[in-house]
């Protein structure tokens, strides 16, 4: 059995392969970033899910592509956790900008390739190397666009009183915006950029107010100069995208490229499907 994962920060979707590519099963678990889990959550995360415990000894092959899987050590880690789960398979750990290329761009074709959805990247495809200029910190000095960057905007602004009062009257009616709580997760439970994500859902439901237009607006504008801008060819090569924000902004985030003389390629809510079809093309 081939599993095949696309981890992000908030879940991972797994796609399960017999030998001749046909699907077996597709499940899901909460994300399984190695830079905010500890060794005891991500186990859990995995035991709890019905298909990957029921079949965890017939997987002889793990194509793992996550979010916090940038440098060797948390590869390391990750690859020492399935090595335990998975008895039998042999695991490959890839950080979750290879799952964005070869979900939207074809081996051989240049591209540049980035992820909007909790967290953000950007990497440069020659048609055969990533190349990448920009080193994550993570999400609290980075992120530029992402879900958890809009969310961390919205609570500032609430707090700051900068957002308008008829939207920040809705806002509090939607969330609990109590300090006690918002500092609660954001300092003492697991995932805090995953939690800050979780208030991005009221800027595309109200993306048409004229606050949540300069918001976007500007925080895709970041994106562009901070990432995109930093590559020579960024006017020359398609713009590709995979994440949510990417997809259910899809309007904006096209309007702002256009702006900037970028070329739009493809905009994919959830790179799975394109990895299953990579992968069963190397079987």
């Amino acid at each position: 059995m081939i599993l095949i994962v696309d981890s992000g920060a908030t879940k991972s979707d797994w796609i399960a392969l017999d030998k001749k590519g046909n699907q077996l099963f597709i499940t899901q678990t909460l994300g399984l970033s190695p830079e905010v889990l500890t060794r005891n959550v991500i186990e859990d995360r995995l035991a709890n899910n019905f298909e990957l415990s029921k079949n965890k000894e017939e997987v002889t092959q793990l194509h793992f592509y996550g979010a916090g899987c940038g440098t060797d050590r948390m590869k390391k880690f990750l690859r020492e956790i399935f090595k335990s789960y998975f008895p039998n398979a042999q695991a490959d750990v890839k950080e979750d900008t290879f799952a964005a290329i070869f979900a939207t761009t074809k081996v051989g074709h240049q591209g540049i390739v980035c992820i909007l959805g909790t967290g953000s990247n950007c990497s440069y495809y020659d048609g055969e190397q990533l190349h990448q200029k920009v080193t994550s910190l993570g999400y609290i000095p980075m992120d530029d666009g992402s879900g958890n960057f809009f969310g961390r905007k919205l609570i500032r602004d609430y707090y700051f009183n900068k957002m308008p009062k008829d939207l920040g009257e809705k806002f509090a009616r939607e969330y609990d915006l109590e300090a006690d709580v918002i500092k609660e997760n954001l300092y003492k439970q697991p995932n805090p950029n995953t939690y800050l994500a979780t208030f991005a859902r009221f800027l595309v439901e109200n993306k048409d107010h004229p606050y949540s237009r300069g918001v976007i607006d500007k925080g895709f504008q970041q994106f562009i100069n901070n990432y995109i801008m930093q590559f020579d060819l960024a006017t020359k090569v398609p713009i590709n995208f995979v994440g949510s924000i990417a997809h259910y902004l899809r309007k904006e985030l096209t309007a702002v490229l256009e702006r900037n003389d970028l070329i739009v390629g493809v905009i994919r809510q959830r790179p799975i499907e394109g990895l299953m079809e990579f992968h069963r093309e190397t079987l």
